[in-house]
């Protein structure tokens, strides 16, 4: 496949260095009562980056532009970093490690890692809202409403609500996928969409683009629960095996260890695929991150 020639490391390092100097730069650190302090914690120096990288991703191969996208790519990093953030909390998951250290209401006490969250969170769309750099004001409407829309009740938070109700439940497979679609889909489909926004992107491109996050945002759910029953806490950077000892409802659950990672493999392939109905002439990138998703360790 093309993307056994591609190089993804070194063109991830390159645009991830940006990645980090922004969200630094962007981050606060003066802030009322070291609340900045909590928010810096929750992001900088940790995580995959995934989401980052299918919005440069995706930008790039509709032509977009750049400022739109690093600050759409950024944007996207902050909301994920605040779901984590609140679904650490004992009200939620209760979890005492992610990116490997204390959670952040470990670190910083529950009403500090809660407002922190709140504050990632309005953070993300004051950067997709700028002043004076020379984004359309039509892009950052569109950034703005697919990132809202990924977050929300018909996205994120909604899957959140759907997980916590699921405890000690048992869900069919229909179930369960809608519920990873909208806890972890959404914002990894609206990660490769709001790339594709920064660009000019036709018909055809678009709804490619789109079936090849809708895709890979199940695929990457999917590969985590296979994960917290066949990695451990130090390779995962956070607590493994908690899905089973809470009684959630996973891919593994579910159907079982084989028939979940070929569900997995069977997910890329439809990533691909879709990647290859968008006549556009380079989807390296995003074809080597599909294969990193569906094939990573951690």
């Amino acid at each position: 496949m093309l993307a056994v020639t591609f190089d993804l490391k070194g063109w991830s390092t390159e645009r991830l260095e940006r990645v980090e100097e922004a969200l630094s730069s962007w981050i606060p650190a003066d802030t009322p009562a070291s609340l900045g302090l909590a928010m810096r914690y929750a992001v900088l120096d940790g995580g995959k980056r995934l989401r980052p990288l299918l919005v440069l991703g995706a930008s790039e191969a509709v032509g977009g532009n750049a400022d739109a996208a690093l600050r759409a790519a950024c944007a996207v990093e902050l909301i994920h970093a605040y779901s984590l953030v609140h679904d650490d909390m004992p009200c939620m998951d209760n979890d005492v490690l992610r990116r490997g250290k204390p959670t952040v209401h470990v670190a910083y006490g529950e009403a500090t890692a809660l407002l922190a969250g709140d504050a990632l969170q309005a953070l993300a769309f004051e950067l997709l809202a700028p002043e004076g750099v020379g984004i359309p004001d039509r892009t950052q409407a569109t950034l703005c409403r697919l990132l809202a829309m990924a977050a929300g009740h018909a996205g994120m938070a909604g899957g959140q609500a759907i997980d916590l109700a699921a405890v000690g439940k048992s869900l069919t497979e229909s179930e369960l996928r809608q519920m990873h679609r909208l806890k972890t889909g959404a914002l990894l489909q609206a990660s490769v969409m709001m790339g594709v926004a920064c660009g000019e992107a036709g018909a055809q491109a678009s709804a490619g683009l789109a079936n090849y996050g809708r895709a890979m945002g199940l695929a990457f759910q999917v590969v985590d629960d296979i994960l917290d029953v066949t990695a451990d806490s130090a390779t995962l950077g956070k607590t493994a095996g908690k899905d089973a000892a809470q009684e959630k409802p996973t891919y593994v659950s579910l159907l079982g260890l084989p028939r979940a990672r070929a569900y997995a493999v069977e997910l890329l392939e439809q990533a691909l695929d879709a990647l290859a109905t968008t006549g556009l002439p380079d989807t390296r990138a995003l074809l080597a991150l599909a294969e990193m998703v569906v094939h990573r360790d951690n």
